[in-house]
């Protein structure tokens, strides 16, 4: 007993610790088997009014009419509860006390009248057979209820005394010893019930407080799943469900649903100059911004990398617009990182529902596309999708599917553009240019077939080609004649680069110092690290190394110390505006003074003026290229010109 009395004072301590989501499912397990409850409601009224009507006692009639009552009154609560449930889903926490204190009342009524009716009987009534119908009832229903209601044992306990004791009571009254040892079985009774209630709640419970650990483990699990691991917002995934259900939700609406897809600009050249650390804290910052500016009415997601998308309902294209604008402010404030201040802007595709695409897969094509002219314009801006950019896909995928194959076919050929000693106006060396003439689109620029080619990976085996062809052009020339080739970023990259060049010099008999590789700035912002060894092993071999468009890209004067170069290109846009503005003019002239104070010599592009050369020998510039001079031509034209040139130099001419 005194066990007993410990566990039931531990019960309360453990009931008021419960959380709201556990007491609201073991609330609902009062409601779980209705049929129960009906059938008990019905079974225990039936024999209480027989009893009272074989009787005709007035008390044992009220009391059979008011269980009759309340048990009426339960059925109607448990059926209105489930077609509740079904009309609006299972209950929340939110409603579990008010449903626990109504079963509680009617629980508590109808046993207790259970039980004042078993004691009106043993005391208002000598029919045995009345007195055992009425003693078995209710000590059945207490029996059925120490498991059904396990769940809120404080109901069970009390249902249990109120429709057992009553009858303990009633027996000891009749003072005969029979009755009297009866009294004593169901005072046990009651005891080992309450035991079995107080064991089942406890499995109960550690049952409902697992079974609710793992179900808010697999929802932390399921959230942390559809969350970016670096930003917080949406990953791919809960971007594309989310994506999908407001396209639905859209269905036959006047409303509009924009997806702006964005790129950060220049995003490699921050991972590059401060780190990956510097590159995510720009990349959380970004996150925060945007989450905080459009995170409670849109849907804001990190697709990976640098890109991210956010999709938000429109009445019209100009909220697009205002949109696109604000993204752009948000995403060039500048970022403080370890003392650093990282800075980027953003190229932005926009497409929208239903105009422009009524599914994801279109929305998401059609963003791309508009994404792809927004970095082609330059970036830090924003492009709404057009139907027009399906036709340059398309000839794009064609322009793909007929490069391979177009070696095979000879379709490619080589030009060469003379390079030009300034100081005396004679060859120097020779820049190749590649050219494709395909057999269904004819000419074919090399800005438009260039990137297939790298896209698709075709650039290694075309430029392989190209620099087998270079050398072999350039063998036939005169010694101090050279040949320039640029390099494409994945033949850069290649780990066989040099055995490569290797090879085209040893089967051209090109000695290596007559060959220069040139590379662009923004070639080598890709990968660092990889572009100085890339290099230094083409050094080793005895290949020159150029480097092209000097002052595009970022960074420039920290490539001259770094990287291996024997010779600086200077882009044609500081060129174009040589004769007008002195700001590129002083840029040039700084430009050849460096390189000469580092041992490197500079070559002039995109020269067409006289007034631009004149400018050129100001500078003491050492080699200039450009139609001016000499438009790119084929290697027959290169040798004749080579000839007249070495007939001009000859002591005999």
């Amino acid at each position: 007993m005194a066990r007993l009395i410990v566990r039931l004072k531990q019960l309360r301590r453990s009931d008021d610790q419960i959380t709201a989501q556990v007491r609201a499912v073991l609330v609902e397990s009062l409601y779980a088997s209705r049929q129960s409850l009906i059938i008990g409601a019905l079974t225990s009224t039936a024999i209480a009014a027989v009893v009272s009507s074989t009787s005709k006692d007035a008390w044992l009639i009220v009391c059979a009419i008011l269980i009759g009552l309340v048990g009426f009154v339960r059925i109607v609560d448990a059926v209105r509860l489930h077609r509740q449930e079904l009309a609006e889903g299972p209950r929340g926490p939110g409603t579990a006390g008010r449903h626990e204190l109504f079963y509680r009342l009617g629980a508590l009524s109808y046993s207790g009248l259970l039980g004042l009716f078993g004691l009106l009987t043993l005391i208002r009534t000598d029919d045995g057979v009345l007195q055992l119908l009425s003693v078995t009832t209710a000590i059945g229903y207490a029996a059925g209820i120490a498991g059904r209601n396990a769940g809120r044992p404080w109901i069970a306990l009390s249902q249990l005394c109120c429709a057992s004791l009553p009858l303990a009571l009633g027996l000891l009254i009749a003072a005969e010893p029979l009755k009297v040892v009866l009294a004593v079985v169901i005072v046990l009774f009651v005891v080992a019930m309450m035991d079995i209630t107080l064991q089942t709640y406890g499995a109960i419970l550690r049952a409902t407080v697992a079974s609710h650990e793992k179900a808010a483990l697999a929802e932390h699990h399921a959230a942390m799943a559809r969350r970016d691991d670096l930003t917080g917002v949406a990953n791919r995934t809960a971007f594309r469900e989310e994506f999908e259900a407001r396209l639905r939700a859209l269905g036959s609406g006047e409303g509009k649903l924009a997806l702006h897809w964005l790129d950060l600009d220049r995003f490699k050249e921050v991972n590059d100059s401060f780190g990956h650390l510097a590159g995510n804290a720009l990349l959380v910052a970004v996150a925060q911004r945007l989450r905080e500016q459009f995170g409670a009415p849109c849907v804001v997601a990190r697709l990976g990398g640098d890109e991210f998308a956010i999709v938000c309902a429109v009445g019209d294209d100009r909220e697009a617009v205002a949109i696109g604008y604000a993204v752009l402010d948000l995403v060039k404030q500048t970022v403080a990182h370890d003392g650093h201040t990282l800075r980027t802007s953003a190229s932005i595709g926009v497409a929208i529902a239903p105009q422009d695409g009524r599914d994801a897969d279109t929305l998401l094509r059609n963003a791309d596309l508009a994404l792809y002219r927004a970095k082609e314009s330059g970036g830090g801006q924003f492009s709404f999708y057009e139907p027009e950019m399906d036709e340059k896909i398309e000839r794009r995928r064609q322009l793909g599917a007929e490069l391979h194959g177009a070696l095979e076919r000879g379709e490619f050929q080589l030009v060469f553009q003379p390079i030009f000693r300034l100081a005396d106006e004679r060859i120097t060396s020779c820049e190749v240019l590649l050219r494709w003439t395909n057999r269904r689109f004819g000419a074919v620029s090399p800005a438009e077939f260039i990137p297939i080619a790298e896209d698709s990976g075709q650039i290694v085996e075309i430029g392989s080609w190209v620099l087998f062809q270079a050398c072999q052009a350039a063998r036939d020339w005169p010694a101090g004649i050279s040949i320039a080739v640029n390099l494409s970023p994945i033949q850069l990259r290649s780990a066989n680069l040099p055995a490569v060049v290797a090879r085209a010099l040893d089967q051209s008999g090109l000695p290596a110092g007559r060959l220069q590789l040139e590379v662009t700035e923004s070639v080598l912002l890709e990968d660092v690290d990889a572009s100085i060894a890339a290099l230094e092993a083409l050094n080793r071999i005895g290949v020159c190394t150029t480097l092209d468009d000097f002052g595009t890209g970022y960074s420039s004067l920290s490539y001259l110390t770094r990287f291996p170069f024997q010779t600086i290109k200077i882009d044609r846009s500081f060129i174009s505006d040589l004769d007008r503005s002195p700001a590129s003019i002083a840029i040039v002239q700084t430009v050849v003074d460096l390189a000469a104070k580092l041992g490197m010599r500079t070559v002039a592009e995109g020269i067409e003026t006289e007034a631009q050369l004149a400018q050129l020998r100001r500078t003491r510039c050492d080699a200039v290229q450009g139609y001016l001079l000499a438009k790119p031509m084929p290697a027959n034209m290169v040798g004749a010109m080579l000839a007249g040139d070495a007939l001009e130099t000859s002591p005999d001419a």
